[in-house]
């Protein structure tokens, strides 16, 4: 199922819209992280500076063919191997991964779809146990020069809100700020799955 309000720009545009360093560095994706699962590769703005970083596998996902072509044809221009790229729709059918077999997962701007708790519950269903469920969004501002319409975009207090329902996403540290346009959360898998605990 694609997400309402998911269309994407012409990509020399889009890619002026992140500092995708500064992104990576507050969220703290570097080597210390293996084997990470992005949900919308998009153009592979973040899938290839992510996969360089990272020490083990890249599992990208989108649900438009277009957009995983790009991405893997950036990843082999780049001469990465580790990234894994697949059209799916994570919506409707999850990651297709094993339970807990991921360091983390990126959920960049796309938590205004139509159910957001589903989306961060699968999310950390993939993570183990002590991973990370990263999230950006854009602000809830007007003047941002991109991102849905406001009445469906998330404030961060409502994505903790969110992960809190799931049960197995707590928050870790505070909001970040993440200019231009962005604000970043960093939620860690608590130990235990609902279903992990049953006698």
């Amino acid at each position: 199922m694609k997400l309402r309000e998911s269309g994407m720009p012409d990509e020399s545009y889009w890619e002026t819209l992140f500092d995708v360093e500064l992104i990576l560095d507050r969220l703290e994706v570097n080597s210390e992280l293996h084997d990470v699962v992005e949900l919308g590769c998009g153009y592979g703005t973040f899938s290839i500076p992510v996969a360089q970083r990272i020490s083990g596998t890249l599992y990208t996902f989108d649900i438009e063919p277009a957009m995983v072509a790009r991405t893997r044809k950036r990843a082999e221009a780049a001469g990465l191997r580790n990234v894994a790229c697949q059209v799916r729709d994570v919506v409707r059918d999850g990651y297709g991964l094993a339970q807990g077999s991921a360091d983390a997962c990126l959920l960049f701007n796309i938590l205004h779809g139509e159910d957001p708790t589903r989306l961060l519950r699968q999310t950390g269903e993939v993570v183990r146990p002590g991973g990370w469920a990263l999230v950006i969004h854009w602000r809830y501002d007007p003047s941002t020069p991109r991102g849905p319409a406001l009445d469906i975009r998330p404030r961060p207090e409502q994505i903790v809100q969110w992960a809190t329902e799931t049960r197995v996403l707590r928050l870790q540290g505070e909001v970040m700020d993440l200019p231009p346009w962005h604000y970043g959360l960093r939620f860690v898998r608590e130990k235990l799955l609902p279903a992990d605990n049953r006698p």
